[in-house]
């Protein structure tokens, strides 16, 4: 029944986007990766440590091919907690393509990306046993194709359509200013979305997705996809898509002061913080699956989860520039007798080149508590505490292809107890 109701929506999606195909013209680019992986420069900004292939690479974006290979770590050490010292490092390569089919073939405003990639390493955070994951990638070691979608644009870019194999976590409930932290929840999207199994990467599930900017600064957009509770097993190398799970939807409604809403993406880049800009967004996410509530053997029919989110530019030297002071903050809840993490809040304050050097840098100061419920507390054990996360850390792009980012990280009440820990560590990234 799942495979054939997703069939149906996806005829439907592909019969809409396709008999629509002449549409006026677009030639607008946008950073499809997520995350650790996306860019702090603009697509046209971007330089790669390989160079520009002897012109070619130029010649093919031309065309409408744009390529990109890239190997990016978080390097993390346990220096004080409870349970002996680790040094672990997550590593991650990945290679992506983006195809603007509009220049290669005539398919106006129509759009092709794939990516995949191959990661593995040390989850400190597992550990631990932190509920704020210390790095935003580390998850299962793999090598896989991660995602893949078409997507058709219309009326300059205020109505999108995208249909593939893509994760509802790359764009809902995700970090606008999440390039500039390290740990989960304020580096990615916020770490207790998966209590819903709202899909993440790298093992993307199939999707499509509308979006709409029905006014100059504000946006709706929804996604159904199929919310498959083993991912990694079902689909290990990405390669065949699985309808597996409840058809799940997340939508979200969004307010971008500052800043035109058909051109707002999930994660920022210096070009687009230029100004007072703002973005400001509730959603929500509704899994009609079954969930079994704790310590009985009773179902409950569906789970939902709700999040608010606001990121703004407070202060510019340049009021036309991006060099300044900027504030994040998000909060979500969901049901606490079928999530164990039932709420999660975060905060934060970034400053856009803070030092005196020429090449760009940022300073970030982040915070994340979270909420375990009671319901879940084992029978004669002590009630959970409110842990706490604290993050500093320092982006240093040394160069427009390579960026180090050394990082601080203390927490209270580990894992809900009573134990802290302090975490020491560094990211690095290299753009070929």
């Amino acid at each position: 029944m799942l495979r054939k109701r997703l069939h149906l929506i996806l005829m439907l999606f592909v019969s809409i986007c396709w008999g629509t195909m002449h549409s006026t013209a677009q030639t607008t680019s946008e950073e499809t990766l997520s995350g650790s992986n996306r860019h702090e420069f603009a697509p046209g900004m971007q330089t790669h440590a390989l160079g520009e292939w002897k012109g070619e690479r130029g010649r093919l974006e031309e065309h409408g091919v744009q390529f990109d290979l890239q190997y990016v770590a978080d390097h993390l050490w346990n220096v004080r907690s409870e349970q002996p010292e680790r040094f672990a490092s997550w590593n991650r390569f990945r290679g992506t393509i983006d195809l603007n089919l509009g220049t290669l073939t005539h398919w106006q405003n129509t759009y092709f990306h794939a990516t995949a990639v191959w990661q593995a390493g040390g989850n400190l955070g597992q550990y631990l046993e932190l509920l704020t994951s210390p790095s935003g990638m580390s998850s299962g070691n793999t090598l896989r194709l991660d995602s893949w979608w078409l997507e058709k644009r219309y009326h300059k870019d205020q109505v999108v359509a995208r249909i593939g194999q893509f994760a509802a976590q790359d764009f809902y409930g995700v970090q606008h200013y999440g390039a500039s932290f390290i740990f989960e929840p304020m580096g990615y999207a916020l770490g207790n979305l998966v209590t819903t199994y709202e899909s993440f990467d790298p093992p993307s599930t199939p999707a499509l997705e509308l979006r709409v900017a029905p006014l100059s600064h504000a946006y709706i957009k929804s996604m159904v996809f199929a919310a498959d509770r083993n991912p990694y097993a079902h689909n290990p190398t990405g390669l065949v898509p699985q309808f597996r799970g409840a058809v799940m939807n997340v939508s979200e409604i969004g307010f971008s002061p500052g800043t035109n809403a058909g051109s707002v993406r999930g994660f920022d880049n210096l070009e687009t913080r230029k100004g007072y800009s703002g973005l400001y967004k509730f959603g929500a996410a509704y899994n009609p699956g079954k969930f079994t509530r704790p310590n009985n053997a009773t179902f409950r029919g569906g789970d939902y989860l709700m999040y608010w989110m606001a990121n703004q530019a407070l202060w510019r030297v340049d009021p036309a520039g991006s060099k300044g002071l900027d504030a994040t903050a998000s909060i979500d809840w969901s049901p606490s007798d079928v999530n164990r993490n039932d709420r999660q809040f975060t905060a934060g304050v970034r400053y856009n080149e803070l030092l005196p050097v020429k090449f760009h840098n940022t300073a970030s100061f982040g915070y994340v508590l979270n909420h375990l419920s009671p319901d879940f507390r084992p029978a004669g054990s002590s009630s959970f505490r409110l842990e706490h996360g604290l993050e500093l850390n320092s982006m240093l792009h040394v160069t427009p292809s390579m960026l180090v980012q050394p990082v601080v990280q203390y927490y209270v009440n580990v894992g809900g107890g009573l134990h802290r820990a302090t975490v020491v560590g560094l990211r690095t990234k290299i753009d070929f």
